[in-house]
This record gives C-alpha cells, sequence and structure tokens, in this order.
C-alpha cells in the first residue's frame, strides 16, 4: 500500500559542505577547523570569511552555475574560496598550480572562469594568460604570510579590503545530489585535459563509502598536504573533515620531516598519500620511532604501491590502506581493508559499498574470469556525469549501461580482491608479449640502490618495442644494466626485462605525484 505522504527520501537534502561548515560553526564556533601556517581559523572564522567572501563574488556577478578558478598552493585562502563559491552554488575550479602557461591557459579557458583567486606567486602566470580566457574579476590573496608580499598590479584587487568591508551572505545555497559542486581538469599527462565534473552527490557519496569502511570520526584530525586540487587529496578526508566538525592540518606543499613533526605534534588521525610521500617519510632518521599511535587510517593511492613500501610500514606497525579511483571516481572505487593489508598485499581492495567494479575485456565489454587482466570499469553515485562541455568524451567514457570507462587494466583474485595492472594505454608490446610497465616498476622500486623508477617502451626494430627503466639511483648507489636484469629476473619473465637503463637526478612526476610518462617518454627518446 502506498505511503500516505510520499517523502521522496533524499531529495529535498541539502548535502552543501558550505552548510554543514555554517551548522558547526553555530554549534560549535571556537573549535578550529584550520590548522596553517599563514593562521589558523576556528569554524566561526571560517565561515564568516567564507560569506564575506561570497558576498564579494555575488557583487562581482558571480551567480549559482558560474566557474571560480583558485590558483595557488595549499592554503587556508583555497578552503575559504571553495567554501565561497558553494554558498552561491557556484561551481569551484581548483587549478593545477604546476601546469605550464599553454596549459594554464587551455584549462582557465575551457572552464569558462569569469573570477579567479589568486597567489601572488602565480599572478604572473595567470596575466599571460588572461586574454585568452573568460575572466573579468581577478582577486589578489594579500592577507596570508605563507604568500609571496602582494605587489600592486594592474586589475588586480586584493582581497582582504574586499572581505573585511563585505556583509556575510545569506545562508548557503541548498544543493541536491545532482547539483555540479566542482570542475577538475584531469592531468592532462596523456593528452589534452578534460574538466570533470564532481557533483555534491559525487562528493557525498564518497564520504559515505569512507566512514564505511575506514576508522573515521567526529572531531579527527587529518593531513592535508598533497595537492588540494587533486581529488585524492581535496575529498578524501578534507572535505568530508569540514563537514563532520575536525580539523584540517593545511601544509603548502609536502615536506618528509615537517610531515613527521606535524603527524607527532597535531596527533594526526587520517592521511592521504600517494607512495613518493610515503617513501620520503620513510627515509627521516627516526620515524617508525616517533609516537604516531595516533594515526589511524593512511590511505595511499594516485600511483602503484610498491608492496615492498606496505611491508616497511607494517613491520612498524602502521598498516597502510591501498585505495584506487581517479578524479572521476570522486575519488575511491575500491579499497583494502586494514585488516588484509598482508594477506592481500598488493591489492587495491574490494569496491566500495556503494560502489560497483567490474573488470572486463577491452574487445568485448563482458566480465573476465579471476587472474586475467582487463579494463576496470565503475559504476555508482559517486562517479562524474560526465566531462564539462565534452559530450564527445562523455559518451567514449560511458558504456550503454552506465559503466564508466577507466581506462585502467586490472585483474581480480578468487576473492574478488583487485590488483591494478597498468594504465591501458601505457602497455608495451614488445616480441607480441604484453607488458604493463607498472609490475616491471613495482619489482625494481624494491630493489638496493633504487630510488625512484619508471618503465616505459620504446621503438625498436627487432622487437616492435623494448622495455626501458628510468632509474633515479639512491644516494651513492651506481646500479647498471646488468644490475637491473638480475634483480628482474628473480621476479619477472625475461620478456619483460628492460633491455635499456636511463639514469636520472629525478624521474619525471607530475603534481599529484603520478609518473609523467608524456615527459619520461620524451626523456627516453632524447636519451636513444
Amino acid at each position: 500500500m502506498p505511503h500516505p505522504h510520499p517523502t521522496n527520501s533524499g531529495v529535498n537534502v541539502d548535502v552543501n559542505p558550505a552548510s554543514a561548515v555554517a551548522r558547526n560553526a553555530r554549534h560549535h564556533g571556537g573549535a578550529t577547523v584550520i590548522r596553517y601556517e599563514g593562521g589558523d581559523l576556528t569554524y566561526a572564522q571560517l565561515d564568516d570569511k567564507a560569506a564575506r567572501l561570497a558576498t564579494v563574488l555575488s557583487r562581482g556577478g558571480v551567480a549559482a552555475g558560474d566557474r571560480v578558478a583558485y590558483l595557488g598552493l595549499n592554503s587556508a585562502s583555497f578552503v575559504v574560496a571553495m567554501l565561497a563559491s558553494f554558498r552561491l552554488g557556484a561551481i569551484f575550479v581548483p587549478v593545477n598550480f604546476r601546469l605550464a602557461e599553454p596549459e594554464l591557459a587551455q584549462v582557465l579557458r575551457k572552464s569558462g572562469a569569469g573570477t579567479i583567486v589568486c597567489e601572488e606567486g602565480h599572478r604572473a602566470g595567470a596575466d599571460k594568460v588572461r586574454g585568452e580566457t573568460a575572466l573579468r574579476r581577478f582577486l589578489l590573496v594579500d592577507d596570508d604570510p605563507q604568500v609571496p608580499a602582494a605587489e600592486a598590479a594592474a586589475g588586480w584587487e586584493p582581497w582582504s579590503g574586499l572581505i573585511a568591508a563585505a556583509p556575510p551572505a545569506p545562508p548557503a545555497a541548498a544543493r541536491g545530489f545532482d547539483d555540479p559542486a566542482i570542475l577538475m581538469f584531469t592531468s592532462g599527462t596523456t593528452g589534452l585535459p578534460k574538466g570533470v565534473i564532481l557533483t555534491y552527490g559525487n562528493a557525498w557519496w564518497n564520504s559515505v563509502n569512507v566512514d564505511s569502511v575506514l576508522d573515521t570520526r567526529r572531531g579527527d584530525v587529518t593531513y592535508a598536504a598533497a595537492p588540494l586540487f587533486h581529488i585524492g587529496a581535496l575529498n578524501s578526508f578534507a572535505l568530508r573533515t569540514l563537514v563532520r566538525g575536525g580539523t584540517v592540518v593545511v601544509r603548502r606543499s609536502f615536506d618528509p620531516q615537517t610531515c613527521l613533526d606535524d603527524l607527532v605534534a597535531h596527533r594526526v588521525n587520517s592521511m592521504f598519500a600517494v607512495p613518493a610521500m610515503l617513501a620520503a617519510l620513510a627515509r627521516v632518521p627516526g620515524v617508525f620511532d616517533a609516537d604516531l599511535s595516533s594515526l589511524r587510517s593512511i590511505v595511499v593511492a594516485g600511483a602503484p604501491v610498491p608492496p615492498s613500501l606496505i611491508e616497511l610500514y607494517a613491520e612498524h606497525g602502521l598498516r597502510l590502506q591501498q585505495a584506487w579511483g581517479l578524479t572521476e571516481t570522486a575519488p575511491f572505487a575500491t579499497h583494502l581493508p586494514v585488516e588484509h593489508t598482508l594477506a592481500k598485499l598488493g591489492s587495491a581492495g574490494i569496491p566500495m559499498p556503494y560502489t560497483q567494479v567490474r573488470v572486463v575485456d577491452p574487445a568485448t565489454n563482458r566480465p573476465v574470469e579471476p587472474g586475467v587482466p582487463g579494463e576496470i570499469v565503475v559504476r555508482g553515485p559517486n562517479v562524474t556525469p560526465g566531462y564539462w562541455e565534452n559530450p564527445e568524451a562523455t559518451a567514449a567514457a560511458f558504456d550503454d549501461a552506465g559503466w564508466f570507462h577507466s581506462g585502467d587494466i586490472g585483474r581480480l583474485d578468487e576473492d574478488g580482491y583487485l590488483y591494478i595492472v597498468d594504465r591501458l594505454k601505457d602497455m608495451i608490446i614488445s616480441g607480441g608479449e604484453n607488458v604493463y610497465p607498472a609490475e616491471v616498476e613495482r619489482v625494481l622500486a624494491a630493489m638496493p640502490g633504487v630510488a625512484d623508477v619508471a618503465v616505459v617502451g620504446a621503438p625498436d626494430e627487432q622487437w616492435g618495442e623494448t622495455v626501458v627503466a628510468v632509474v633515479k639511483p639512491a644516494a651513492g648507489a651506481t646500479p647498471t644494466l646488468e644490475d637491473v636484469r638480475e634483480h628482474a629476473a628473480r621476479h619477472l619473465a625475461r620478456y619483460k626485462l628492460p633491455r635499456r637503463l636511463e639514469i636520472v637526478q629525478d624521474v619525471p612526476r607530475n603534481a599529484s605525484g603520478k609518473l609523467d610518462k608524456v615527459a619520461i617518454r620524451r626523456l627516453v627518446g632524447e636519451g636513444s
């Protein structure tokens, strides 16, 4: 029998994080929400500043659906600008601060942003490309001691005076599950960057997934040193912590010694990291003698995780929890429960509770048997509705049944645990055999004398492609090709062994910590 008063459960729920921050400000406004070198903020201060900035933006013509760009390092200002945008129902566009000018112009132009909030250290780059964009209002962060001192610049408005003079905006606009919240551009290391639309629902369902399987609690302290323009850092813990009334320790960038000091001093409970961050942290003298007893949830994702790194931390009582996902999945589609860290060493885990994951044959789109590599596809409420003003890319990414095709190759074991093999486009075909660079990278990452490594294919007359290892040696080490092949031969078939070695000072990575395969292939090409 139909319910006499249909509730349309969830349809009219406000899932705007700005509303949650306002609620926290009302009920425990004196609690510290942001710990930051440039100045801490309580919930009351954060909400007030975001509300005043919302008025500044609104007076400049920003309305629901408009895009507001942010260009700068991690800071309290990033959070203020994001919440101010959310209050208006505007779409927040966090921009990768490491982009070259042509890439920056492309992202700003594609976003259609009319307003930008920028740090002085990035103003010159924005100025050079402004004519290629729809930008018409330029706000300069001038009240952060950690940011280079702002200079008078034509067309730029220092934001502190505007914020101080503006009254707080009315309560945040109610936002539903399907309303767009964030426009986040993919790194672009494999081609032109695409704008990923992330809705309030995408963020909300990811948080429900995370809270369901990780040990997160009200009042937690989380650590944000990975770039917040990257979905892993922003939506793993940081955004959720703002909603739940916790504290976010914001650092402008990652420094291993500072990270260790912060984890101890602030008794951090959760953090998101890419493997390179945790590898660097492990090299800090005394790291495993420090009191890290508060650190309950360490999620590592964003790049293949060497099993040797997981084992190293586990030896000292710290269980790294590998997860897998993309910007398009906001970010996590799978997660390895902490109790299975060692039993399923190297696995990216099982599907999140409210997310479906399959491994399919790229040619037929049919599920493959356990142990057989195939493309990982995802379906669920945390998955993007599509790409910004790019129906062709959206149509190419989703099949008729609504599965998002990730472009990642993985395999499931008999228990349904996912193991990431590689990117579909990075696969090397050598002598008719498929070689997955990530598999070779994992083996070489555990080799003594190797500080960092990447593996790519290079054209080869005899084999079609040949396997090239690009290695940053550890201090004092001088690995040779013979050393590399001898180590790899203990774990891999001979056709997977590198036939060429390039020694480099640093292995190119993008701002998200992922190997920059385009730059690495270019380096290998120049080195041949």
